[in-house]
């Protein structure tokens, strides 16, 4: 059984028992947090689709770190002949939860 969740604003496949990285959501490590944008819901061959979002279904999860970090960006400007060089990085926070159940 699986579903297709908007979360944060992007969308994400989700089973029971996956961990996966979300953008940053206002809510502190062990908190359990519910999605109610379901879009589609799989349960063994048997698909239920919204329009745009399911009736009644909900997707609990578990914060696991409020704190993650994704890899760096790094962003390296040069423009030649001139002897202009820098070079910035960028590391976007995260948020890494558990599903929990899909209801």
């Amino acid at each position: 059984m699986y579903a297709i969740v908007d979360i944060a604003g992007q969308q994400f496949k989700v089973e029971a028992g996956k961990e996966i990285f979300v953008n940053r959501l206002p809510a502190a490590k062990d908190a359990s947090v519910e999605f109610d944008k379901v879009l589609l819901i799989d349960a063994d061959g048997q698909i239920k689709l919204g329009t745009p979002y399911v009736e009644g279904a909900k997707v609990t999860a578990t914060v696991l770190d409020d704190q993650a970090k994704a890899d760096k960006v790094l962003v390296f400007k040069k423009i030649r002949r001139k002897g202009f060089q820098t070079l910035n990085g960028h590391r976007q926070k995260l948020t890494k939860i558990r599903i929990d159940a899909i209801a």
